[in-house]
């Protein structure tokens, strides 16, 4: 266990976990050790976690002056600990207290933070206090469990000011997307893990100055993700919004299914969001109410090309074929839903995939970009060329499944073992369309009035081919050629991939 001295003397201790770029992590209670922030539902798989113990709590040590809980005191022991670590600039999380900590260094040290996840955050030092109406209904989501009725009245003494430790072992419940097993043995070991003369003193008289606090915060350049979850009654989403509304450069998520800890209630949605945030090569954009993952390469104002890829794969298959089509163009490559580092809402159809990209072009104002789709990607990209004629310049098509069904059908399919980076559900959804294509799909190729090239692996692709020379000949002007590839012809042979993009005017 490493520990430091801070600017006073104390002994701080902080715990490391993962491995990749320091993430400086804050924990909230008030003044609770940071074990209890685990792993973060596994985001330490992206970047190595620095859980700091506050002074006073888990193995720090206590101060000889108990003032310095105070919150703003408390600025200077993150500072410290940055200057221990030997970083020039921060990536700092804080949770739900922690939060307050967070906006106050954010405020005093501007220079030192490179980014700033704030995660279910408290609002106090913004000057944004509880919001009961808010809070309500958000326990009033809650409804149907089968604790409500027990919990809500003490949640309701703890609103009318008269809180106590079994009141709010009682309401605890609240907390959590999910009141299963792993949620009640982690608020179990909440008393014990906080300091409660520590916390009393973290918000005493002085600790927030909100004017000068929000002043500093709107001069911010700093990117910042306040991410909240859909039930958490403690600072509730519209008023964790209020607080992304005061940092220019900010993204606000809220979490479905999710209460005070969107770690626990849905490790993987908590962790593709934050890694997408934490990834300076990673952007973000809400489109049809689905975030979605990005990745960009060459000069923003060059002609636009978006890259989308097949099913079970994500934006990172495109890398070595953008690095070389930004040399003259701006190259987006998008994770669709369900699939890498974008949301995974648990339905799919090509319909939806179709959607993405045309949500993902709008919010983007890529109207006349070109498009290359790789197989699933390819689908949803005629299928948008056909609904949306001119929003599309140019199309590329790269082993497209033809809409017709096929013979013999696909049979069921079992879930490998293992984490996938994907949600399995995608595949036997798009198994049934590929199985029993929708016969409007056929029709509408007719439809494509764009320039369109569709490129063949060959007699190595699971694609039939003639199906897919039947395609092409649907498509007004549609344009066939084969690269003996198999089905992954981007990937394993990109040269020719190039020069057949170059030979249509893409490069």
């Amino acid at each position: 266990m490493p520990t430091f001295h801070t600017y006073d003397g104390t002994e701080l201790a902080y715990h490391l976990e993962g491995r990749g770029a320091p993430l400086i992590c804050l924990p909230g209670g008030a003044m609770r050790a940071s074990t209890y922030l685990g792993r973060l539902g596994g985001l330490d798989g992206h970047r190595q976690l620095v859980l700091l113990d506050l002074r006073g709590t888990g193995d720090s040590a206590v101060p000889d002056d108990t003032s310095t809980y105070r919150c703003d005191r408390l600025v200077d022991d993150v500072e410290a600990l940055r200057e221990h670590l030997g970083l020039e600039h921060i990536d700092l999380l804080a949770h739900s207290a922690a939060a307050d900590l967070a906006v106050l260094y954010a405020a005093r040290y501007p220079q030192a933070l490179r980014r700033l996840l704030l995660v279910a955050p408290a609002t106090r030092a913004a000057g944004l206090g509880f919001a009961e109406r808010e809070a309500r209904e958000a326990a009033g989501l809650r409804h149907t469990e089968p604790w409500y009725e027990e919990a809500l009245p003490a949640l309701e003494e703890i609103w009318a000011g008269r809180p106590d430790d079994e009141l709010r072992a009682a309401a605890r419940p609240f907390l959590y997307g999910r009141w299963d097993a792993a949620a009640q043995a982690h608020a179990a070991s909440s008393a014990a893990q906080i300091n409660a003369g520590a916390a009393q003193g973290y918000d005493a008289p002085g600790a927030f100055d909100p004017a000068a606090t929000v002043a500093a915060l709107h001069e911010l350049a700093s990117p910042v993700l306040v991410l909240t979850g859909e039930y958490d009654g403690v600072t509730t989403p519209d008023r964790a919004a209020e607080l992304a509304a005061l940092f220019p450069e900010a993204e606000f998520a809220v979490q479905r299914g999710a209460a005070h800890f969107p770690w626990l209630d849905d490790p993987g949605a908590f962790v593709r969001t934050t890694a997408a945030f934490l990834d300076p090569e990673v952007h973000s954009v809400q489109a049809g109410g689905t975030r979605l993952a990005y990745r960009v390469w060459g000069d923003p104002l060059a002609p636009p090309v978006v890259l989308v890829h097949g099913r079970c794969d994500d934006s990172r298959t495109w890398t070595g074929i953008a690095e070389q089509l930004a040399a003259r163009n701006r190259v987006y490559a998008i994770d669709f839903r369900g699939h890498g580092l974008s949301d995974w809402p648990g339905r799919y159809s090509f319909e939806l995939f179709r959607d993405d990209l045309h949500a993902f072009l709008e919010a983007r104002n890529l109207s006349g970009a070109t498009v290359v789709g790789h197989s699933m990607g390819a689908a949803a990209a005629y299928l948008l060329a056909g609904r949306q004629p001119g929003l599309i310049g140019r199309l590329v098509l790269e082993e497209a499944p033809p809409p017709f069904p096929l013979d013999p059908p696909r049979g069921p399919v079992e879930r490998p073992d293992g984490e996938l980076d994907f949600d399995w559900p995608v595949v036997p959804s798009i198994n049934a369309q590929l199985n029993e294509p929708d016969p409007v799909s056929r029709e509408r190729l007719g439809e494509i009035t764009v320039p369109t090239l569709v490129i063949g692996g060959g007699p190595r692709s699971q694609i039939d081919q003639e199906d897919l020379a039947r395609m092409a000949r649907r498509i007004p002007g549609g344009r066939l050629v084969t690269i003996d590839a198999g089905h992954l012809v981007h990937t394993e042979r990109p040269e020719e991939f190039l020069a057949a993009l170059r030979s249509f005017g893409v490069a």
